[in-house]
């Protein structure tokens, strides 16, 4: 008996969905083609590069007073040798430390600008969808199948509404990025 309920409410449900409309847009890659994603992108950027800079001369600190102290050390009274360990051991501590919180506050910055593009992307598709009167729409990049003469494809109108360029893709933005990292990896060493 359960399953005839379950194949007759699997039925009606099949029926009702059948009689509206749907929608379907890949949201990721949607809001990662905004222009207002590019800017924080930069953003992001611009901190990480910011805070490698510091990692990297607390790293060249320690590395100085550790060459120092395994050339003078012999040479060090038990005080002295002792006063230049605990320094060590503070650098590290510090580089650890400074690790740890500079990757939460990165997370943190990344997701408060990342979080208003990702709401304005939302209320430009909820707006087309109440435009065109759809009862859902569908993520594509997460859905395992959706017949697609039975859906109506959001993207072009959402990227035209959000002011993505004609014919820009996620492969682009990739090859994009790539590009920046390789050019900026010279300007590091």
């Amino acid at each position: 008996m359960k399953k005839i309920l379950a194949i007759a409410a699997m039925a009606l449900l099949t029926l009702s969905a059948s009689a509206q409309k749907l929608g379907r847009i890949n949201f990721t890659e949607l809001y990662q083609l905004m222009p207002e994603a590019d800017a924080a992108r930069e953003q992001i950027n611009a901190m990480s590069n910011e805070a490698q800079e510091t990692f990297n001369s607390m790293v060249e600190e320690y590395q100085s007073k550790a060459g120092q102290y395994q050339q003078k050390s012999a040479s060090w009274t038990a005080a002295i040798k002792e006063a230049k360990e605990k320094e060590l051991v503070d650098i590290q501590n510090r580089i650890q430390e400074f690790q740890q919180t500079i990757s939460q506050e990165l997370q943190q910055q990344q997701a408060q600008l990342m979080n208003p593009i990702m709401e304005k992307a939302q209320k430009a598709v909820q707006d087309l969808a109440k435009a065109q009167g759809l009862a859902a729409v569908f993520d594509s990049s997460s859905a395992l199948y959706f017949d697609e003469s039975a859906v109506v494809d959001l993207t072009p109108a959402a990227r035209k509404a959000l002011g993505i360029k004609d014919g820009r893709t996620l492969e682009q933005l990739q090859q994009e990025l790539a590009a920046q990292a390789q050019a900026a990896a010279p300007a590091a060493n």
